[in-house]
């Protein structure tokens, strides 16, 4: 592999750490800006960059029981280097040892680290040597410490999570949100089942491959499907990236032909695509230009002539729309932990204060909003995030505090997700990875009462 390859990573690694960008908005602009990369190259550099973001707690503790620098005081480019280098040693057999220390020594001089290349080889190499024995934290004596260290998770967010569920309950989550999450893509439900068979061949042919949602028949994760825009398809509108937990919460909602529906947090627009193809109306709101674009963007491509955008602030109530909706669909701002197996470094920018602040936020949001749905209308609440305060809480506080009932899912849920209702009515659901086929939900149904009732 070409020393230039490591040299972008180890340079894409110090941009994120100094101007605090995501890794998902990072690694696509690098991938656009070294479009002409062999793309074995562009695979490398994908997977050890964001493994090396993924996994950067776990690395810290190894590289600070071998170093006598602890990493938190090494030179910002020799720490992005060391981290990258041992990932590359912990997690892709396929690379030599002796290849990763060699070439991370001459990275090091060639960036006028001559001083340090004796220190960068003697760190890496007795890594090397040890991988096979590394100590991790004693999981009976400390069990957060364990776990934040092997699953690279922030030992706060570990502790909220055991206050939530058992100790063996929250490793699976971990380990759901460490492994590979394929791309999703939503098949527009206006197709014919034998269209999209045939798309998906197509999409095959292609070298894609694709594997059924268990959830919803026109959902299917793909493998490798990173540049999603170059397959059969995506230029016509035939599908869009959704997860299936999105799509799901649209499904939940009963939307009927005759319906209006309002988004009121609209953006990317997976919910408002879904909604146009099964309702009569929507109105679909976002609070800045830039995502009513995305939105608008996808509209566009889609063709979808019912839909209407509004930049619009959520926390904003509209009095024309009082009573005007079938469905209202609520998917409100939050923390985003359900989605860590995408965006992995959300994890490191969230802190418990921030956690706290998004409550109002969500309350603001939902008082302006409930009363868009019209008497027998739908609201569907959703987040993205594991987190009792942001879900169940919050539902619960929905139906205490306006004139909505929940309503069961359990008849519309496919039977092997009942197990994760997270209410006596059947109201509520909590996807969570490694028990569900699916980004990290939460949903509730609710019901606002006729007049006749």
């Amino acid at each position: 592999m070409a020393e230039n390859i490591r040299e972008i990573i180890v340079d894409t690694l110090l941009m994120m750490e100094r101007e605090k960008v995501f890794s998902h908005y990072a690694v696509r602009a690098v991938l656009e800006k070294y479009d002409y990369l062999d793309p074995k190259e562009k695979a490398f550099f994908k997977r050890i960059t964001e493994g090396t973001i993924e996994r950067r707690i776990e690395l810290e503790y190894y590289l600070n029981q071998y170093s006598k620098v602890p990493v938190v005081k090494m030179k910002p480019f020799i720490r992005c280097l060391m981290l990258m280098s041992v990932y590359q040693l912990l997690f892709m057999d396929a690379v030599p040892d002796s290849a990763v220390c060699n070439e991370a020594v001459k990275l090091a001089g060639k960036r006028h680290f001559q001083n340090l290349k004796g220190y960068v080889n003697g760190v890496l190499r007795a890594i090397a040597k040890a991988k096979e024995d590394l100590i991790l934290p004693d999981k009976e004596k400390n069990p957060v410490a364990y776990l934040s260290v092997k699953y690279s998770m922030p030992e706060w967010i570990v502790d909220m999570w055991l206050e939530e569920y058992p100790v063996s309950k929250v490793e699976k989550i971990l380990e759901g949100l460490l492994e590979i999450h394929p791309v999703s893509l939503r098949f527009s439900t206006l197709l014919s089942e034998n269209e999209r068979k045939q798309l998906c061949g197509e999409i095959e042919d292609k070298g894609g491959k694709l594997t059924p949602s268990n959830y919803l028949p026109y959902v299917f994760l793909i493998e490798d499907g990173d540049d999603v825009a170059k397959l059969p398809g995506f230029t016509e509108g035939k599908f869009v990236v959704q997860d299936v937990s999105s799509a799901l919460t649209v499904e939940m909602a009963g939307i009927a032909p005759t319906d209006f529906c309002v988004d009121v947090c609209a953006a990317p627009g997976g919910k408002t695509l879904l909604a146009a193809e099964k309702a009569k109306q929507v109105l679909s709101r976002d609070i800045s230009e830039d995502k009513v674009q995305y939105i608008e963007e996808n509209l566009l491509r889609i063709g979808l002539q019912n839909v209407t955008t509004q930049i619009y602030d959520g926390r904003q109530s509209d009095e024309g729309l009082y009573r005007k909706a079938d469905v209202v669909l609520l998917d409100v701002p939050c923390s985003g932990l359900g989605i860590l197996g995408k965006k992995r470094d959300i994890k490191y920018h969230l802190s418990p204060e921030g956690l706290e602040s998004l409550t109002e936020l969500q309350r603001e949001i939902i008082r302006a909003s409930v009363e868009y749905v019209k008497p027998g209308g739908t609201l569907m609440y959703s987040t993205c995030t594991i987190r009792k305060q942001e879900n169940i809480d919050m539902a619960r506080w929905i139906a205490r505090e306006f004139d909505l009932e929940p309503v069961s899912i359990r008849d519309q849920l496919p039977e092997e997700l009942h197990p994760l209702l997270v209410d006596e009515q059947g109201a509520f659901l909590q996807l969570l990875p490694g028990f569900s086929q699916s980004d990290g939900f939460f949903m509730a149904k609710f019901r606002r009462p006729d007049g006749n009732e």
